[in-house]
């Protein structure tokens, strides 16, 4: 009720007062005990306001309502805000003007309880804020919440809180139980506390325990208070089973009785059942189960069952032992049957309670000495060994009778397994071989057989393999007889007999060849049988001499060609691979070669190829002309487009390779005229020719008139001779009609034509007799139609390409055709015929 009257001065303050620009966080109250400290932290807010300027700490303050203003113990008072002291006694001041106002009270003191009041002023603002404290002379008990239901082995968090944090006084909250804890810290406008929590399994026999948080001054290591609650835990019944006798053994025949009790259970349990080797026992649902008689079978591992709410449990089990003598034994063989030269366990199996202590053995019904254990062993079993086997067992109570013995089957894979060739020997590449698997003995019977040939499955008896066109390199065959497992027969030699395989051709020098070293040619090959072997050469299919070695002093590209070598024995003959002898060697033989090759005509195109031989290939060539000098052209080819006559004359190449170079002999390339030509040099001829006949008409006409003067002279000749050629004239004249005493010329040209001449002596005073004369009536009597002319003829030989500007391989006789007129003096003529004609053809 003493809060009663300072709250309503505040509400009163509050009505008046501008409210709503002042606004704090802060917990409304906080909890300390006498000597300990309160961390009162805070924050504010003024609207419209950045600052305060003043700061006075209230305890129980009261206004008055006459003086307007506050009055009360002041704890803390500044008027500079902004010129906070460090400390001002045990109350601090840890904010700042603007946001912050928190307070720390230490050490805090009983009387300290009541309401604070936060006094803070900003220009004409005014607060008044309240905060209550609750301040107890010892430390209060912390507080232990525990979740609604806690479950055996199941997780379960708990927590110890206490309303109290100050960091100028540490505190230390400490758990009962051992188990890993975590403890936090909260100092907030909101919360102030410490609180630690642990999280653990508990466990059914934590149920009715006590569960205790300890709060702990760590500096002075002193309780301050504590707090217990008790933990129930849930769980299902746990049961424990009380039997007589205590150790749970008797004979046979004898009596046992077993209690069922509850240790624990909550809740309540509801019944009780029991179990033998985790099977239900029918009727038997009270806690005491009673054997009164009890049998061998009754042996086992009895347990209780019971449930509740929560589930059922069973309690641990009580192993029953109920003695009696060995039952009849029986042997048991690992492993029968056996395979010979493993090793054999044998063991005596016997029931007993207690178990048999002393075994005899039995073999074929024989005792064994010696062999008083439950088990004994054979390291490596033979046929032997195989047999019979019995035991009998002895305990405590007596011994036991021997029962049904067991049988030892001592296998084996077959014996002595052979490979037999059925072929006649030799075998030769490409036969049919047939082999067969025998064997002496086996156990269990052979049922397979395996060759160490595979992909040779053809058959002819169970036994039998037939390889078909056996290989040359079929290496040695061995078979296996196989039951349960497989013995292989020695590795047979089938021996195959072969002609030579994989021939080949070693050559020195390994590198290039070139024209004039040495070679050697040597043929090999990987194996042959019979090894006596011969050696053949052959080149291009044809056979050169037999030997391993083929040699070349100097080789010549003659030599080229493919070459085999073909060894041989007794079996076949083996040819090797194509090997292509190259023989390297500068460029020879080398000519031009002219296209067309017909008659070339100048304005034509002309082509000159240089061919060689050479290998490597030419790769430069060079062209010259009739004068050696170089046309600086490196083609295979030279192009002449086009062709005139100055091309006309010899032309020569030049091959070059990286082994040499070679030159061609020159070849004439000859341009003949065109067409065109010829028909200017026809025209140009025409003209001579018309210009030589005005020449001969002007001559005829000196002639006659010499002839005119000689006849005044009085000269007479008893004969006289005229003689003229015709040589290869390119134009016809047709000689024009005269009178009989004129002089004509006919020439041909070109063509094969008579050509002739006719040449006549007009009569005039000359003809008169000479003065020496003995003149007669038949001289001076001539007959005036006597015709004094001689007639020559030319036949000319028309030539192949008959021009004036080519030159004939051979001169011949162009034909200077003349014809001689020998006169006869005055006189009778001869009777054959008045006029006398010679004609002499000369070609």
């Amino acid at each position: 009720m003493h809060l009663l009257g300072p709250l309503l001065l505040l509400l009163e303050y509050l009505a008046f007062s501008d409210s709503a620009s002042w606004t704090f966080e802060h917990p409304k109250t906080l909890y300390a005990w006498d000597g300990a400290c309160v961390w009162i932290p805070c924050r504010y807010s003024i609207v419209n306001r950045h600052s305060i300027d003043s700061l006075t700490v209230y305890h129980n303050y009261k206004y008055d309502n006459s003086t307007k203003s506050y009055s009360g113990t002041i704890l803390y008072k500044n008027i500079k805000i902004r010129d906070f002291p460090p400390r001002q006694e045990r109350v601090r001041f840890l904010g700042n003007s603007r946001y912050n106002c928190t307070l720390l009270i230490n050490p805090v003191k009983v009387n300290d309880s009541g309401q604070l009041g936060l006094r803070m002023m900003a220009k004409e603002d005014k607060w008044m804020e309240p905060i209550g404290l609750n301040i107890s002379e010892t430390a209060p008990p912390p507080r232990i919440e525990l979740p609604p239901e806690i479950r055996e082995l199941r997780d379960v968090t708990v927590t110890c809180l206490l309303n109290f944090a100050c960091f100028e006084y540490q505190v230390h909250l400490q758990w009962s139980l051992e188990e890993p804890a975590v403890t936090s810290t909260c100092l907030s406008t909101k919360t102030v506390s410490t609180q630690s929590t642990l999280t653990f399994q508990p466990q059914w026999t934590h149920h009715g325990k006590n569960l205790t948080c300890q709060l702990w001054d760590p500096t002075e290591q002193q309780l301050l208070s504590e707090e217990t609650v008790w933990l129930d835990v849930k769980h299902a019944p746990k049961l424990k089973i009380q039997v007589s006798p205590t150790e749970a053994t008797v004979t046979e025949g004898e009596s046992v009785t077993m209690t069922c009790q509850i240790v624990s259970s909550n809740p309540r349990h509801q019944g009780v059942s029991w179990l033998r080797d985790g099977a239900p026992l029918v009727g038997e649902e009270t806690p005491t189960l009673t054997l009164p008689q009890v049998t061998r079978k009754m042996s086992g591992r009895y347990q209780c069952k019971a449930h509740n709410d929560v589930g059922s449990e069973k309690s641990e089990a009580v192993d029953l032992q109920v003695h009696y003598a060995p039952e009849p034994s029986s042997v048991q063989i690992f492993s029968s049957p056996a395979k010979e030269g493993n090793k054999v366990e044998l063991t005596c199996i016997s029931l007993a309670n207690p178990p048999p202590t002393n075994y005899t053995w039995y073999y074929n019904g024989l005792e064994m000495p010696g062999k008083t254990d439950r088990t004994f062993q054979i390291p490596e079993v033979l046929l032997r060994h195989a047999g019979e086997y019995s035991c009998l067992a002895e305990n405590s109570l007596g011994p036991g009778e021997v029962g049904q013995g067991a049988d030892l089957e001592v296998q084996y894979p077959p014996k002595e397994v052979i490979t037999v060739i059925q072929n006649r020997t030799p075998i030769r590449e490409g036969d049919s071989v047939i082999l067969s698997c025998t064997y002496n003995s086996s156990n269990p019977r052979v049922t397979r057989y395996e060759w160490n040939h595979l992909g040779f499955q053809d058959q002819l008896l169970p036994a039998g393999l037939t390889i078909r066109k056996v290989a040359w390199d079929t290496g040695p065959v061995k078979c296996a007889a196989c039951n349960q497992w497989c013995l292989w027969s020695p590795p047979v030699n089938l021996d195959v007999q072969y002609a030579p395989k994989d021939v080949s051709i070693q050559v020195t020098p390994h590198n290039e060849i070139r024209s004039g070293n040495p070679v050697l040619l040597q043929c090999d090959f990987l194996s042959s049988r019979p090894t006596d072997v011969r050696f053949f050469w052959k080149k291009n299919g044809i056979l050169l001499e037999e030997g391993k070695k083929l040699s070349f002093d100097a080789i010549s590209p003659e030599d080229a060609g493919i070459y085999h070598c073909l060894v041989n024995n007794s079996i076949g003959q083996t040819s090797s691979k194509d090997w292509v002898l190259q023989v390297l060697y500068a460029p020879r033989s080398l000519r031009v070669s002219v296209s067309p090759k017909d008659r070339l005509v100048e304005g034509k195109k002309a082509v000159l190829t240089c061919e060689s031989d050479a290998n490597p290939p030419t790769s430069h060539y060079a062209w010259f002309d009739w004068n050696n000098q170089d046309l600086r052209h490196y083609d295979q080819t030279l192009r002449l487009d086009p062709v005139t006559l100055q091309h006309s004359g010899a032309y020569w190449c030049q091959g070059t390779n990286r082994l040499g170079r070679g030159q061609s002999p020159p070849t004439t390339l000859t341009v003949h005229y065109s067409s065109a030509t010829i028909s200017r040099r026809v025209a140009l001829g025409v003209g001579l020719c018309l210009a030589t006949f005005l020449l001969a008409i002007w001559g005829v006409k000196l002639q006659r008139s010499w002839k005119r003067i000689q006849r005044q002279q009085g000269l007479q000749e008893s004969s006289s001779g005229q003689s003229f050629f015709v040589r290869n004239v390119k134009a016809r004249r047709i000689p024009q009609a005269e009178g009989p005493h004129s002089l004509g010329c006919y020439n041909p040209v070109m063509e094969d034509a008579v050509s002739y001449a006719a040449l006549r002596f007009p009569l005039g005073e000359t003809d008169a007799p000479r003065p020496g004369d003995a003149g007669t009536s038949e001289t001076r009597g001539l007959s005036p139609n006597r015709d004094d002319t001689v007639t020559y003829s030319v036949v000319q030989k028309r030539q192949v390409g008959d021009y004036e500007n080519v030159t004939p391989e051979v001169l011949e006789d162009e034909g200077i055709h003349y014809s001689e007129l020998v006169r006869f003096g005055f006189g009778e003529p001869p009777l054959a015929q008045e006029g006398v004609e010679y004609a002499t053809l000369k070609h």
